[in-house]
């Protein structure tokens, strides 16, 4: 019992010392936690500010932090939850994130696994949905709540002495959970964390660090300097994409991408591609690759359009036909073009088209499914965010275009950003699009499916031939 009473009063007077709290509540040095003698340095300082910001507060308290990945910021969220929940009676919290899977599968777990470390694990219970005080179940907690924009009222004012609110992948977050956790925010003392990657040039969390930063304590990570994170791993970005690349200042640096830069394509690149005129001689011993992509919906088009090396030609755009009739068109265009890849939409109504061209036995049909898996997993969502990035890439090499305003317009008009889990390219959806007022790129997406497979020569100089290295296209 003497133990015990020692026990709270010692946390008693962590109130406004959560590094203190974090210092003394885990067994740093030991078991698990042996080649750790503490927390990382970004985060002692963090703890350290947020407990000068408790000490006089007169309303809430509001930190944002930017970041690169792998900085340990699941650990931190944990202990701000421990802290808080150890050091105010009868707490009321929440904690979200970007999606459902991140909160449960690391921003929650985590918490469990520093509640099994901490010295004072007994006076909580840990599920998968709510954090407690053994002896206060209805009234000690916080709740781990996904975000849904047609429910915002669970983020709605907290009704009691000691608030808690974290938000982790914040950048992901629809404003209107931002705005109804503002309600929550009235009570003096209330505590709002949120992190995130900096994926975004819009919403709450980048008004954070621009127009409301007022209101913020704010800070930015390079993961460089986080001591959990991969700096082989870091480092291959930055040789591979540059330093100042909006892909390293996202994952690394943790600085969001440059104004506007969430169109995947700039447009002064597009429009210097439309204006590039190359000698036939600099494409013509480059495999031959058609790209045609399939209507889905009726104010879509069918589209399919030529690639040999740097140069892109004979683009074709058609409304209303049936697939049938379609087909008939791609053959013949393929008789005449002789590619070395025909590279075709599949994805719903496309695989009729694939099934037709290879019945007319047309040559190298290869289907491709836009939201199949990458080559590159690790980098990019799905194949189409790779065909897309691997067509900006190309464009950057001295890529042309023809003249065509659809074509152009198709190519600026999707937007970035990277998934909150794994960090991969993601590309803006045609259904996002069409929210936005923007038609479907399908112009764009037939010159995006040359890019489907690398196409490897395999005759002599004279008379080239070449085959689709397609093994691992849906690996």
């Amino acid at each position: 019992m003497n133990a015990e009473v020692e026990l709270a009063r010692d946390m008693g007077a962590f109130f406004s010392d959560p590094l203190g709290f974090v210092k003394y509540a885990f067994p740093w040095g030991e078991g698990e936690l042996a080649a750790h003698d503490g927390p990382d340095e970004w985060q002692a300082s963090l703890l350290a500010d947020l407990g000068k910001g408790v000490v006089s507060a007169s309303e809430a308290v509001r930190f944002a932090t930017v970041s690169g990945h792998g900085i340990g910021k699941s650990a931190l969220v944990a202990w701000i939850i421990l802290w808080a929940m150890s050091t105010r009676p009868h707490l009321a919290g929440v904690v979200t994130a970007n999606t459902g899977a991140q909160l449960s599968d690391k921003t929650w777990r985590e918490l469990s696994v520093w509640h099994k470390r901490a010295i004072h694990r007994h006076w909580f219970k840990w599920t998968a949905t709510k954090f407690y005080q053994v002896g206060h179940p209805e009234t000690w907690f916080v709740s781990a709540i996904p975000w849904s924009k047609e429910r915002p009222e669970a983020f709605a004012g907290l009704h009691a002495e000691h608030v808690l609110m974290i938000f982790d992948e914040a950048s992901a977050i629809e404003d209107v959970i931002w705005d109804t956790a503002e309600g929550a925010m009235t009570t003096p003392g209330a505590v709002w964390c949120v992190f995130g990657n900096p994926t975004r040039n819009s919403g709450k969390f980048h008004g954070c660090f621009h127009r409301m930063r007022h209101r913020w304590n704010t800070r930015q990570v390079d993961s460089r300097t986080a001591r959990m994170a991969n700096r082989a791993q870091l480092d291959q970005w930055v040789a591979d994409y540059g330093e100042d690349s909006d892909f390293v200042r996202v994952r690394v640096r943790g600085v969001f991408p440059r104004a506007g830069s969430c169109q995947l394509i700039p447009s002064d690149l597009v429009e210097e591609a439309a204006k590039r005129v190359l000698r036939v001689d600099m494409y013509q011993h480059a495999p031959k690759i058609l790209g045609v992509d399939v209507a889905r919906f009726g104010d879509d088009q069918s589209t399919f359009i030529r690639r040999q090396g740097l140069q892109a030609f004979g683009l074709r755009k058609f409304r209303g036909l049936d697939l049938m009739t379609y087909a008939g068109i791609v053959a013949q265009e393929i008789q005449e073009f002789g590619p070395d890849a025909v590279f075709v939409d599949q994805t719903g109504l496309g695989a009729g088209v694939v099934d037709r061209l290879r019945q007319l036995h047309c040559g190298n049909i290869i289907g491709v499914d836009f939201g199949s898996a990458a080559i590159s997993p690790q980098l990019y969502a799905n194949k189409r965010a790779e065909m897309w990035s691997l067509l900006l890439e190309w464009l950057k090499s001295g890529g042309a275009l023809p003249p065509d305003q659809e074509l152009i317009s198709d190519l600026v008009a999707p937007e970035y950003g990277f998934t909150g889990d794994k960090g991969q390219i993601a590309l803006e959806k045609k259904s996002d699009m069409k929210k936005r007022g923007l038609p479907s790129p399908d112009s764009g997406d037939a010159l995006a499916l040359t890019f489907a497979a690398p196409v490897y020569p395999l005759g002599g100089n004279d008379l080239p031939r070449y085959a689709v290295q397609v093994s691992n296209l849906y690996a």
